[in-house]
């Protein structure tokens, strides 16, 4: 993990994007201390809390968290007792992922195991999912919500359902710094649970309006206002390729193989297309935003893309 002051008595923690579930956090050293997202498991939780203790005099007294996805709030038991503050949507779909389910999948990947569990385990061999008590949020907001830290003003900002329903904007005006959780990812394929492509190019337009001159992205590198607008063009981008694809009847997988990445071919995880594609499909389909997703059958498609590119 890198800290890196991005302003006054404002941090971000960093982790390199090696894959599924390395994410990115911050820390506002004011006014009883915010930190923004926590981490997927425990050990990697007490990791981020030993990075902020370099800097703080004690631990935050208030957690955002960004999004419901367990990557970004699942360390949240471990600041005890403090204000744990997130979109409404956030805290109706919190317990949507199982920790226990997450684990099993984990260890499912031993000898015997058919390869797509294999590959499955070993994306999450570094995790520990065990001992995960799942902590709500204990304070929800609708549309925005604002924060002053000692002279920091803060600004939560509703911008779902774009990658999930509950999707926050961390703004600090005067610093010019966002932290877009998983709204940004940076150098690396974005995936998207609940929601449609017009509302998450919607949101990558909200953070270039806030005009930051940091932001600091759910996973990936800090960046400016470039990383929302690259991201914004692969979005649209692979919407277009998809929708004539769509049109001649093609399943996704047959779709995939026949887009050409160019540019972002060398982002990590690549097949993370297959989400994409299948967002278009079901955007084409007019199903709504939240209609279920068969995660088996999408990572099983993914890692067949991977195969065929000759990945796996």
């Amino acid at each position: 993990m890198e800290l890196q002051e991005i302003g006054r008595d404002v941090y971000a923690c960093l982790q390199e994007d090696t894959g599924l579930g390395k994410s990115n956090s911050g820390l506002v050293n004011r006014g009883g201390g915010m930190v923004i997202d926590t981490f997927w498991d425990l050990p990697h939780t007490r990791e981020l809390i030993r990075t902020y203790a370099d800097v703080w005099s004690k631990p935050a007294e208030r957690v955002v968290n960004t999004h419901r996805n367990g990557d970004h709030c699942w360390g949240n038991q471990l600041f005890d007792g403090a204000e744990i503050i997130a979109h409404r949507a956030c805290g109706e779909m919190f317990a949507t992922e199982n920790p226990a389910a997450m684990q099993a999948l984990r260890d499912a990947g031993g000898e015997g195991a058919d390869p797509l569990m294999q590959a499955f385990a070993g994306a999450l061999s570094e995790f520990d999912f065990r001992d995960i008590k799942l902590t709500p949020p204990t304070t929800v907001f609708d549309d925005s919500l604002d924060i002053e830290l000692d002279g920091v003003q803060v600004r939560l900002i509703h911008v779902g359902p774009a990658h999930t329903a509950g999707d926050v904007l961390v703004h600090l005006p005067e610093q010019k710094v966002v932290f877009a959780g998983d709204v940004l990812f940076r150098l690396c394929t974005p995936i998207g649970w609940e929601g449609t492509y017009d509302q998450w190019i919607a949101a990558l337009d909200r953070i270039v309006a806030l005009a930051p001159e940091v932001v600091v992205p759910g996973h990936g590198p800090l960046c400016g206002v470039e990383g929302p607008r690259e991201m914004r063009a692969y979005l649209e981008y692979v919407r277009g390729e998809a929708k004539p694809l769509f049109e001649q009847g093609l399943p996704v997988l047959e779709a995939c193989k026949r887009i050409d990445l160019g540019p972002y071919a060398g982002w990590t995880e690549p097949e993370r297309l297959v989400f994409n594609v299948a967002r278009a499909y079901r955007e084409l389909r007019d199903e709504p935003f939240d209609a279920p997703i068969n995660i088996i059958e999408v990572f099983t498609t993914m890692f067949e893309l991977r195969s065929f590119w000759g990945k796996a």
